[in-house]
């Protein structure tokens, strides 16, 4: 049985809102200093992703705003080529697109939630 699609846009939201707090008043040198902040932050990146994937189709089509193939293909690259992950481009995904992601996923909450009562 399928997941209903609001569970996979409630843990999207909860791994953006821990990225956000992980990333909170930490500047990007600390970032590339602390193993266990990059390790935190890729976690919920890969989760994202992983949500992302279990999104049905007609719900990407409706948001197309929102880069869902970049999603998944980031998550894919972290659990499978751990060895070359960008950090630069990590941090720009954890401070800076993860906002704009937001505000679209929470719209989508929104939505299914009014369409649900």
């Amino acid at each position: 049985m399928k997941k209903d699609p609001i569970v996979f846009i409630e843990h999207i939201l909860e791994c953006i809102e821990l990225i956000e707090e992980y990333t909170r008043g930490v500047t990007k040198e600390e970032f590339f200093k602390s193993k266990q902040l990059q390790d935190s932050v890729i976690r919920r990146i890969e989760v994202i992703g992983e949500a992302a994937k279990n999104i049905p189709q007609e719900i990407k089509d409706k948001y197309y705003q929102i880069p869902w193939k970049r999603i998944s293909g980031m998550r894919d690259i972290l659990v499978h080529e751990y060895w070359g992950i960008d950090l630069n481009l990590t941090w720009n995904v954890a401070t800076q697109e993860m906002q704009n992601i937001k505000k679209s996923i929470l719209e989508i909450k929104k939505d299914l939630k009014v369409k649900d009562d």
